[in-house]
Protein backbone atom coordinates (compact mmCIF):
# COMPACT_ATOMS: atom_id res chain seq x y z
CA UNK A 1 0.00 0.00 0.00
CA UNK A 2 1.64 3.15 -1.29
CA UNK A 3 -0.01 6.70 0.31
CA UNK A 4 1.41 9.67 -2.08
CA UNK A 5 2.31 13.28 0.38
CA UNK A 6 3.52 16.65 -1.04
CA UNK A 7 3.63 17.15 3.04
CA UNK A 8 6.35 19.39 4.10
CA UNK A 9 7.82 19.07 7.77
CA UNK A 10 11.00 21.26 8.97
CA UNK A 11 13.80 19.74 10.57
CA UNK A 12 13.47 18.49 13.29
CA UNK A 13 9.61 18.85 13.78
CA UNK A 14 7.04 15.97 13.98
CA UNK A 15 6.27 14.17 10.63
CA UNK A 16 2.92 12.04 11.82
CA UNK A 17 1.18 9.64 9.76
CA UNK A 18 -1.95 8.34 11.00
CA UNK A 19 -3.62 5.01 10.03
CA UNK A 20 -6.85 3.23 10.46
CA UNK A 21 -6.62 -0.37 12.06
CA UNK A 22 -7.90 -2.98 14.49
CA UNK A 23 -9.80 -2.32 17.57
CA UNK A 24 -10.86 -5.51 18.53
CA UNK A 25 -9.00 -7.45 21.85
CA UNK A 26 -6.13 -5.00 23.03
CA UNK A 27 -5.05 -3.09 20.51
CA UNK A 28 -2.14 -1.27 23.01
CA UNK A 29 -0.70 -4.54 22.86
CA UNK A 30 -1.94 -7.03 20.17
CA UNK A 31 -1.35 -5.36 16.98
CA UNK A 32 2.66 -3.55 17.43
CA UNK A 33 3.41 -1.14 14.56
CA UNK A 34 6.88 -0.18 13.43
CA UNK A 35 7.78 2.22 10.39
CA UNK A 36 11.47 2.69 8.83
CA UNK A 37 12.30 5.88 7.85
CA UNK A 38 15.06 6.34 5.09
CA UNK A 39 17.16 9.36 3.23
CA UNK A 40 19.83 8.60 1.71
CA UNK A 41 21.93 5.80 3.53
CA UNK A 42 20.08 6.66 6.24
CA UNK A 43 17.51 4.26 8.32
CA UNK A 44 16.00 5.33 11.38
CA UNK A 45 12.91 2.73 13.05
CA UNK A 46 10.47 4.16 14.91
CA UNK A 47 7.86 2.52 16.86
CA UNK A 48 4.07 3.44 16.43
CA UNK A 49 1.13 3.69 18.85
CA UNK A 50 -2.85 2.91 19.10
CA UNK A 51 -4.43 6.38 19.81
CA UNK A 52 -7.84 4.72 20.54
CA UNK A 53 -10.93 4.68 18.52
CA UNK A 54 -8.93 1.96 15.78
CA UNK A 55 -6.31 5.30 14.88
CA UNK A 56 -2.73 4.43 14.81
CA UNK A 57 0.01 6.85 14.81
CA UNK A 58 3.55 6.76 13.72
CA UNK A 59 5.25 10.09 14.62
CA UNK A 60 8.99 10.47 13.43
CA UNK A 61 11.15 13.99 13.73
CA UNK A 62 13.30 14.26 10.81
CA UNK A 63 17.18 15.38 11.18
CA UNK A 64 18.15 15.97 7.40
CA UNK A 65 16.93 18.12 4.91
CA UNK A 66 15.17 16.56 1.65
CA UNK A 67 13.04 13.78 0.75
CA UNK A 68 12.55 10.98 2.74
CA UNK A 69 10.98 7.88 2.66
CA UNK A 70 9.18 5.35 4.99
CA UNK A 71 7.50 2.13 4.98
CA UNK A 72 5.52 0.30 8.07
CA UNK A 73 5.26 -3.31 9.51
CA UNK A 74 2.91 -4.85 11.35
CA UNK A 75 0.76 -8.12 12.30
CA UNK A 76 -1.99 -6.33 11.30
CA UNK A 77 -2.71 -6.12 7.53
CA UNK A 78 -4.31 -2.46 7.15
CA UNK A 79 -1.25 -1.11 8.79
CA UNK A 80 1.21 -3.13 6.97
CA UNK A 81 2.81 -2.40 4.24
CA UNK A 82 1.92 1.50 3.97
CA UNK A 83 4.57 3.37 1.81
CA UNK A 84 5.28 7.34 1.15
CA UNK A 85 7.44 10.19 1.73
CA UNK A 86 7.66 13.45 2.69
CA UNK A 87 10.17 16.41 2.22
CA UNK A 88 12.28 17.59 5.44
CA UNK A 89 12.62 21.63 4.87
CA UNK A 90 14.52 23.40 6.55
CA UNK A 91 14.15 24.79 10.35
CA UNK A 92 12.38 28.07 11.14
CA UNK A 93 14.28 30.77 13.41
CA UNK A 94 14.26 29.59 16.36
CA UNK A 95 14.12 26.08 15.36
CA UNK A 96 18.00 25.05 16.95
CA UNK A 97 17.04 20.93 17.33
CA UNK A 98 17.15 18.75 20.50
CA UNK A 99 19.89 19.59 23.15
CA UNK A 100 22.90 17.68 23.19
CA UNK A 101 25.82 16.88 25.85
CA UNK A 102 28.51 19.23 23.52
CA UNK A 103 31.45 18.10 26.40
CA UNK A 104 31.71 17.42 29.83
CA UNK A 105 30.97 20.89 30.97
CA UNK A 106 28.29 21.67 28.34
CA UNK A 107 25.32 21.14 26.19
CA UNK A 108 24.38 22.73 23.17
CA UNK A 109 21.59 22.37 20.33
CA UNK A 110 21.84 19.84 17.78
CA UNK A 111 22.72 22.88 15.56
CA UNK A 112 25.54 23.97 17.66
CA UNK A 113 23.84 26.68 19.57
CA UNK A 114 25.49 26.48 22.56
CA UNK A 115 22.58 25.84 25.58
CA UNK A 116 22.75 26.87 29.32
CA UNK A 117 19.79 25.30 31.30
CA UNK A 118 18.20 27.79 33.48
CA UNK A 119 15.00 25.63 35.01
CA UNK A 120 12.32 25.84 37.29
CA UNK A 121 10.24 22.92 38.47
CA UNK A 122 6.33 22.51 38.65
CA UNK A 123 6.28 18.69 39.61
CA UNK A 124 2.27 18.12 39.14
CA UNK A 125 0.93 21.41 37.18
CA UNK A 126 -0.56 19.46 34.46
CA UNK A 127 -2.57 17.23 36.91
CA UNK A 128 -4.48 20.91 38.15
CA UNK A 129 -7.71 22.00 36.03
CA UNK A 130 -7.12 24.27 32.81
CA UNK A 131 -7.46 27.49 34.52
CA UNK A 132 -4.57 26.49 36.42
CA UNK A 133 -2.42 25.25 33.73
CA UNK A 134 -2.92 28.37 31.44
CA UNK A 135 -1.89 30.49 34.43
CA UNK A 136 1.11 28.66 34.64
CA UNK A 137 1.39 28.83 30.87
CA UNK A 138 1.42 32.78 31.50
CA UNK A 139 3.67 33.11 34.00
CA UNK A 140 6.23 31.23 32.18
CA UNK A 141 5.32 33.36 29.02
CA UNK A 142 6.55 36.13 31.29
CA UNK A 143 10.29 34.80 32.30
CA UNK A 144 13.40 33.50 31.27
CA UNK A 145 13.21 30.27 32.50
CA UNK A 146 14.27 27.60 29.35
CA UNK A 147 13.59 24.59 31.27
CA UNK A 148 10.76 23.05 33.44
CA UNK A 149 11.01 19.47 35.26
CA UNK A 150 7.68 17.77 35.91
CA UNK A 151 6.53 14.38 36.12
CA UNK A 152 4.28 11.83 34.00
CA UNK A 153 2.36 10.60 36.98
CA UNK A 154 0.33 12.61 39.34
CA UNK A 155 1.64 13.23 42.96
CA UNK A 156 0.31 12.73 46.77
CA UNK A 157 2.31 14.96 48.69
CA UNK A 158 2.86 17.69 50.69
CA UNK A 159 0.46 20.80 49.59
CA UNK A 160 -0.88 18.87 46.58
CA UNK A 161 -3.45 15.38 46.57
CA UNK A 162 -6.32 16.67 43.94
CA UNK A 163 -7.36 13.87 41.51
CA UNK A 164 -6.47 14.53 37.78
CA UNK A 165 -8.61 15.05 35.47
CA UNK A 166 -6.99 11.89 33.61
CA UNK A 167 -4.51 9.47 34.30
CA UNK A 168 -2.09 7.51 31.96
CA UNK A 169 -3.87 3.98 32.33
CA UNK A 170 -7.78 3.55 31.50
CA UNK A 171 -9.79 3.45 34.61
CA UNK A 172 -11.53 0.31 35.59
CA UNK A 173 -15.04 0.36 36.47
CA UNK A 174 -14.25 -0.81 39.88
CA UNK A 175 -12.11 2.43 40.45
CA UNK A 176 -8.73 0.61 39.49
CA UNK A 177 -6.46 1.07 36.39
CA UNK A 178 -5.97 -1.15 33.31
CA UNK A 179 -2.68 -1.60 33.47
CA UNK A 180 -2.56 -3.30 29.76
CA UNK A 181 -4.22 -0.27 28.40
CA UNK A 182 -3.65 3.91 28.37
CA UNK A 183 -5.70 6.49 28.25
CA UNK A 184 -4.84 8.70 25.06
CA UNK A 185 -6.69 11.44 26.37
CA UNK A 186 -3.83 12.01 28.92
CA UNK A 187 -1.47 12.22 26.79
CA UNK A 188 -3.06 14.26 24.38
CA UNK A 189 -2.74 16.63 27.30
CA UNK A 190 0.94 16.11 27.78
CA UNK A 191 2.15 16.63 24.50
CA UNK A 192 0.00 19.62 23.73
CA UNK A 193 1.78 20.80 26.91
CA UNK A 194 5.15 20.05 26.32
CA UNK A 195 4.64 21.55 22.41
CA UNK A 196 3.32 24.96 24.25
CA UNK A 197 6.65 25.06 26.49
CA UNK A 198 8.83 24.29 23.30
CA UNK A 199 6.86 27.52 21.62
CA UNK A 200 7.73 29.39 24.63
CA UNK A 201 11.61 28.39 24.44
CA UNK A 202 11.75 25.67 27.42
CA UNK A 203 12.78 22.03 27.18
CA UNK A 204 10.70 19.76 29.12
CA UNK A 205 12.54 17.79 31.97
CA UNK A 206 10.15 14.74 32.01
CA UNK A 207 9.85 12.56 34.91
CA UNK A 208 9.21 9.50 34.20
CA UNK A 209 8.80 7.92 37.38
CA UNK A 210 8.47 8.52 40.95
CA UNK A 211 8.04 8.16 44.62
CA UNK A 212 5.03 10.23 45.46
CA UNK A 213 2.36 7.80 45.15
CA UNK A 214 1.67 7.19 49.23
CA UNK A 215 -0.51 3.85 48.03
CA UNK A 216 -3.21 5.74 45.85
CA UNK A 217 -2.71 4.52 42.37
CA UNK A 218 -0.01 1.94 42.26
CA UNK A 219 2.16 4.06 39.47
CA UNK A 220 5.47 3.74 41.94
CA UNK A 221 5.31 -0.40 42.27
CA UNK A 222 4.08 -1.36 38.86
CA UNK A 223 5.58 -4.59 37.22
CA UNK A 224 8.69 -4.78 35.43
CA UNK A 225 6.82 -5.66 32.15
CA UNK A 226 4.31 -3.00 32.70
CA UNK A 227 7.15 -0.69 33.55
CA UNK A 228 9.14 -1.22 30.02
CA UNK A 229 5.00 -1.28 28.88
CA UNK A 230 4.42 2.42 29.81
CA UNK A 231 7.85 3.37 29.04
CA UNK A 232 7.76 2.51 25.15
CA UNK A 233 4.21 3.85 24.19
CA UNK A 234 5.57 6.96 25.91
CA UNK A 235 8.81 7.16 23.71
CA UNK A 236 6.76 6.45 20.49
CA UNK A 237 3.97 9.32 21.37
CA UNK A 238 6.80 11.96 22.50
CA UNK A 239 10.15 11.22 21.75
CA UNK A 240 9.29 12.61 17.70
CA UNK A 241 9.27 15.94 19.96
CA UNK A 242 12.78 17.79 19.98
CA UNK A 243 12.57 19.58 23.13
CA UNK A 244 12.08 16.60 25.46
CA UNK A 245 14.56 15.26 28.13
CA UNK A 246 14.26 12.08 29.92
CA UNK A 247 14.43 11.76 33.82
CA UNK A 248 14.07 8.55 35.25
CA UNK A 249 12.82 9.36 38.33
CA UNK A 250 12.84 11.60 40.88
CA UNK A 251 14.88 10.98 44.03
CA UNK A 252 14.89 7.62 42.82
CA UNK A 253 16.32 5.60 46.24
CA UNK A 254 12.94 6.49 47.98
CA UNK A 255 11.48 3.95 45.43
CA UNK A 256 12.41 1.06 47.95
CA UNK A 257 10.77 -1.46 45.50
CA UNK A 258 13.23 -0.88 42.45
CA UNK A 259 17.27 -1.81 43.20
CA UNK A 260 19.98 -0.81 40.62
CA UNK A 261 19.64 -3.51 38.63
CA UNK A 262 15.93 -2.02 37.85
CA UNK A 263 17.16 0.96 36.88
CA UNK A 264 19.71 -0.67 34.43
CA UNK A 265 17.05 -1.98 32.79
CA UNK A 266 14.78 0.73 32.86
CA UNK A 267 17.71 3.16 31.20
CA UNK A 268 18.67 0.75 28.66
CA UNK A 269 14.34 0.81 27.54
CA UNK A 270 14.50 4.24 27.71
CA UNK A 271 17.81 4.44 24.97
CA UNK A 272 17.14 1.56 22.56
CA UNK A 273 13.26 2.59 22.75
CA UNK A 274 14.06 6.41 22.18
CA UNK A 275 16.32 6.98 18.37
CA UNK A 276 16.54 9.92 18.87
CA UNK A 277 19.05 10.05 22.00
CA UNK A 278 17.16 12.26 23.80
CA UNK A 279 19.17 13.76 27.45
CA UNK A 280 18.80 11.09 29.98
CA UNK A 281 19.24 11.31 33.83
CA UNK A 282 18.05 10.08 37.26
CA UNK A 283 17.78 12.32 40.51
CA UNK A 284 19.10 11.20 43.81
CA UNK A 285 17.29 11.52 47.56
CA UNK A 286 18.49 13.33 50.40
CA UNK A 287 18.40 10.05 52.90
CA UNK A 288 22.00 9.64 54.56
CA UNK A 289 23.85 6.79 54.08
CA UNK A 290 27.11 4.68 55.22
CA UNK A 291 29.34 8.12 55.83
CA UNK A 292 26.72 10.90 56.45
CA UNK A 293 26.72 11.22 52.05
CA UNK A 294 23.38 10.81 49.80
CA UNK A 295 23.35 7.95 47.72
CA UNK A 296 23.96 8.97 43.97
CA UNK A 297 23.19 6.41 41.03
CA UNK A 298 26.85 5.67 39.15
CA UNK A 299 26.46 8.48 36.67
CA UNK A 300 29.48 6.94 34.88
CA UNK A 301 27.60 4.68 32.99
CA UNK A 302 27.27 5.41 29.53
CA UNK A 303 23.14 5.49 29.24
CA UNK A 304 23.41 8.70 31.83
CA UNK A 305 24.29 11.86 29.66
CA UNK A 306 24.53 14.36 32.48
CA UNK A 307 23.86 14.42 36.16
CA UNK A 308 20.52 15.43 37.76
CA UNK A 309 21.61 16.28 41.28
CA UNK A 310 19.58 17.23 44.50
CA UNK A 311 22.03 18.81 47.08
CA UNK A 312 22.17 21.79 48.80
CA UNK A 313 25.73 21.93 48.95
CA UNK A 314 26.26 23.85 45.64
CA UNK A 315 30.03 24.40 46.33
CA UNK A 316 30.40 20.30 45.19
CA UNK A 317 30.32 20.23 41.09
CA UNK A 318 34.01 20.11 41.30
CA UNK A 319 34.33 16.87 43.07
CA UNK A 320 31.42 15.31 41.24
CA UNK A 321 33.03 16.55 37.55
CA UNK A 322 36.36 14.83 38.42
CA UNK A 323 34.79 12.00 39.31
CA UNK A 324 32.15 11.70 36.27
CA UNK A 325 33.32 14.25 33.22
CA UNK A 326 29.73 15.17 32.47
CA UNK A 327 27.85 18.31 32.54
CA UNK A 328 26.12 18.78 36.01
CA UNK A 329 22.59 20.34 37.13
CA UNK A 330 21.81 20.93 40.45
CA UNK A 331 18.24 20.13 39.77
CA UNK A 332 17.23 21.11 43.13
CA UNK A 333 19.55 23.11 45.86
CA UNK A 334 15.93 24.10 47.88
CA UNK A 335 13.57 25.93 47.24
CA UNK A 336 12.84 29.98 47.72
CA UNK A 337 9.58 30.23 49.99
CA UNK A 338 8.62 30.01 53.78
CA UNK A 339 7.19 26.54 54.20
CA UNK A 340 8.69 24.66 57.16
CA UNK A 341 9.90 22.03 55.94
CA UNK A 342 13.99 22.57 54.97
CA UNK A 343 13.85 22.03 51.43
CA UNK A 344 11.00 24.95 50.76
CA UNK A 345 12.25 28.02 52.85
CA UNK A 346 15.71 29.63 51.84
CA UNK A 347 15.30 33.17 50.64
CA UNK A 348 15.57 34.65 46.89
CA UNK A 349 19.10 36.21 48.27
CA UNK A 350 20.24 32.58 48.49
CA UNK A 351 18.54 30.89 45.88
CA UNK A 352 20.68 33.50 43.88
CA UNK A 353 23.48 32.79 45.31
CA UNK A 354 23.23 29.10 45.04
CA UNK A 355 22.46 30.09 40.96
CA UNK A 356 25.73 31.82 41.00
CA UNK A 357 28.06 30.03 43.08
CA UNK A 358 26.98 26.58 40.97
CA UNK A 359 28.06 28.70 37.58
CA UNK A 360 31.37 29.48 38.69
CA UNK A 361 31.72 25.91 39.43
CA UNK A 362 31.06 25.04 35.63
CA UNK A 363 27.37 23.85 36.83
CA UNK A 364 24.14 24.83 36.66
CA UNK A 365 21.29 24.80 38.96
CA UNK A 366 17.23 25.07 38.94
CA UNK A 367 15.00 27.38 40.49
CA UNK A 368 11.62 25.94 42.71
CA UNK A 369 9.45 28.33 44.47
CA UNK A 370 7.23 26.84 47.73
CA UNK A 371 5.67 30.32 49.60
CA UNK A 372 2.95 29.34 51.96
CA UNK A 373 -0.53 29.50 50.07
CA UNK A 374 -3.58 29.63 51.69
CA UNK A 375 -5.14 27.89 48.56
CA UNK A 376 -1.69 25.40 48.62
CA UNK A 377 -1.43 26.56 44.80
CA UNK A 378 2.66 26.41 45.18
CA UNK A 379 4.62 27.13 42.25
CA UNK A 380 6.69 24.30 42.94
CA UNK A 381 3.79 21.28 43.09
CA UNK A 382 0.84 23.12 40.91
CA UNK A 383 2.53 26.27 39.05
CA UNK A 384 0.26 28.91 38.81
CA UNK A 385 1.79 32.20 39.65
CA UNK A 386 5.41 33.17 41.14
CA UNK A 387 5.95 35.30 43.96
CA UNK A 388 9.45 35.29 44.46
CA UNK A 389 12.26 37.95 43.55
CA UNK A 390 15.11 35.26 42.26
CA UNK A 391 13.94 34.67 39.09
CA UNK A 392 14.52 37.83 37.64
CA UNK A 393 18.42 37.73 39.13
CA UNK A 394 18.53 34.23 37.54
CA UNK A 395 17.68 35.97 34.13
CA UNK A 396 20.08 38.72 34.71
CA UNK A 397 22.82 35.74 35.68
CA UNK A 398 21.77 33.89 32.14
CA UNK A 399 22.06 36.59 30.27
CA UNK A 400 26.30 37.25 31.21
CA UNK A 401 26.51 33.22 30.90
CA UNK A 402 25.05 33.41 27.51
CA UNK A 403 27.23 36.49 26.49
CA UNK A 404 30.56 34.64 27.79
CA UNK A 405 32.54 32.87 24.93
CA UNK A 406 32.09 29.66 24.56
CA UNK A 407 33.64 26.77 26.12
CA UNK A 408 34.03 28.92 29.29
CA UNK A 409 35.29 26.00 32.12
CA UNK A 410 36.22 26.22 35.53
CA UNK A 411 40.09 27.75 36.32
CA UNK A 412 40.07 26.08 39.73
CA UNK A 413 44.27 26.50 39.15
CA UNK A 414 45.17 30.05 40.13
CA UNK A 415 42.41 31.91 41.61
CA UNK A 416 41.05 31.20 44.93
CA UNK A 417 37.52 32.67 44.41
CA UNK A 418 35.38 30.29 41.98
CA UNK A 419 35.91 31.36 38.55
CA UNK A 420 35.02 30.14 34.97
CA UNK A 421 36.59 31.39 31.65
CA UNK A 422 38.84 30.98 29.05
CA UNK A 423 42.25 31.41 30.14
CA UNK A 424 43.93 34.39 29.07
CA UNK A 425 40.74 35.89 27.11
CA UNK A 426 37.69 36.02 29.43
CA UNK A 427 37.26 35.24 33.27
CA UNK A 428 34.27 35.32 36.05
CA UNK A 429 34.85 35.30 39.43
CA UNK A 430 31.97 34.80 42.17
CA UNK A 431 32.63 36.11 45.45
CA UNK A 432 29.36 35.30 47.06
CA UNK A 433 29.06 35.57 50.94
CA UNK A 434 32.49 36.56 51.18
CA UNK A 435 33.25 40.81 50.87
CA UNK A 436 36.63 41.38 50.25
CA UNK A 437 37.26 45.27 49.52
CA UNK A 438 39.48 44.53 47.37
CA UNK A 439 41.85 41.90 45.36
CA UNK A 440 44.36 40.66 43.62
CA UNK A 441 43.97 39.53 39.98
CA UNK A 442 46.89 37.69 38.05
CA UNK A 443 46.56 38.64 34.78
CA UNK A 444 48.98 37.92 32.17
CA UNK A 445 51.27 40.84 31.14
CA UNK A 446 50.86 40.48 27.09
CA UNK A 447 47.79 41.92 27.20
CA UNK A 448 45.07 44.52 28.26
CA UNK A 449 41.89 43.90 29.92
CA UNK A 450 38.54 45.40 31.02
CA UNK A 451 37.21 44.82 34.54
CA UNK A 452 33.38 45.10 35.27
CA UNK A 453 32.34 45.12 38.85
CA UNK A 454 28.44 42.55 38.79
CA UNK A 455 26.45 43.35 41.59
CA UNK A 456 24.50 40.00 41.39
CA UNK A 457 21.49 41.15 43.66
CA UNK A 458 21.11 44.54 42.79
CA UNK A 459 21.86 43.87 39.23
CA UNK A 460 23.84 46.37 38.10
CA UNK A 461 27.39 46.33 36.05
CA UNK A 462 29.85 48.88 36.63
CA UNK A 463 32.79 49.31 34.55
CA UNK A 464 36.31 49.49 36.66
CA UNK A 465 37.90 52.84 34.99
CA UNK A 466 41.28 52.33 33.19
CA UNK A 467 42.83 48.55 32.07
CA UNK A 468 44.41 46.16 34.04
CA UNK A 469 47.20 44.10 32.83
CA UNK A 470 49.52 41.55 35.12
CA UNK A 471 49.23 41.69 38.63
CA UNK A 472 46.58 43.84 38.85
CA UNK A 473 44.98 45.42 42.26
CA UNK A 474 40.81 45.72 42.01
CA UNK A 475 39.06 47.67 44.29
CA UNK A 476 35.69 45.62 44.87
CA UNK A 477 32.71 47.60 47.22
CA UNK A 478 32.54 45.17 50.56
CA UNK A 479 29.52 43.68 50.49
CA UNK A 480 28.01 40.57 49.56
CA UNK A 481 26.86 39.05 46.13
CA UNK A 482 29.51 40.50 44.04
CA UNK A 483 31.22 39.14 40.67
CA UNK A 484 33.93 40.41 38.57
CA UNK A 485 33.76 39.83 34.88
CA UNK A 486 37.61 40.51 33.00
CA UNK A 487 37.63 40.53 29.05
CA UNK A 488 40.83 40.95 27.20
CA UNK A 489 40.57 43.85 25.00
CA UNK A 490 41.12 43.22 21.11
CA UNK A 491 44.16 44.62 19.67
CA UNK A 492 44.30 47.47 17.88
Amino acid sequence: MTQSSSERVEKWSVFELALRGPSDGNPYRDYPLKAVFRYGGREVTVDGFYDGEGTYRVRFMPDREGVWSYHTASPAEQLDGVAGSFECAPASEGNRGPVRVRDAYHFAHEDGTPYHPFGTTCYAWIHLDEGMQEETLRTLAGKRFNKLRMCVFPKHYAFNSADPDSYPFAERADGGFDFDRFDPRFFAKLERRILELQKLGIETDLILFHPYDNGRWGFDRMSADTDEFYLRYLIARIASIRSVWWSLANEYDFMEEKTTADWDRLFRVVQEADPYGHLRSIHNGTRMYDHGSVRFYDHAKPWVTHLSVQHWDVTLPPIWHRQYRKPIVIDECCYEGNLPQRWGNITAEEMTRRFWDSAARGAYCTHGETYADPKDDIWWAKGGKLHGQSPERIAFLRDILEDAPAGIEPIPEIYDVPTIGVEGEYYLQYFGIHRPCWREIPLPEDAAYKAEIIDTWEMTIREVEGTLSGPSRLELPDKVYQAVRIRKLAES
